[in-house]
């Protein structure tokens, strides 16, 4: 493991404190009493659809517990969860049914 200069970790945190300050203070302090344009609340509107994936896709495709090989179960198990997600438009149903296919699909493959 490297040993990081104590110094560069704290310059940093307070960059990355800062910035995620100030990029919030735009919206809230800034323009928080404005009314916002219907285009850019149309756009806003897909920020968590979009972000999901965005977290789940590494770890479908590059799985740590396969030292990143693509393999079977995760790719079943995601592939459930979206068929379960589309056609029942249910978040909850589409997790279970995606982790039960997970683990199903480990215990008879493992």
């Amino acid at each position: 493991m490297t040993q990081v200069d104590p110094t560069t970790m704290w310059i940093v945190i307070i960059g990355l404190a800062v910035g995620s300050f100030a990029l919030r203070f735009t919206f809230i302090g800034l323009v928080g009493d404005r009314p916002m344009p219907p285009w850019l609340l149309r756009h806003l509107r897909y920020t968590a659809v979009a972000i999901i994936p965005a977290l789940i896709a590494p770890l479908v495709v590059w799985p740590t517990a396969t030292e990143g090989q693509p393999d079977v179960p995760r790719m079943a198990a995601a592939a459930v969860a979206l068929s379960v997600g589309v056609i029942t438009k249910n978040v909850l149903a589409a997790i279970f049914t995606g982790a039960a296919t997970l683990y199903g699909l480990l215990y008879l493959l493992g």
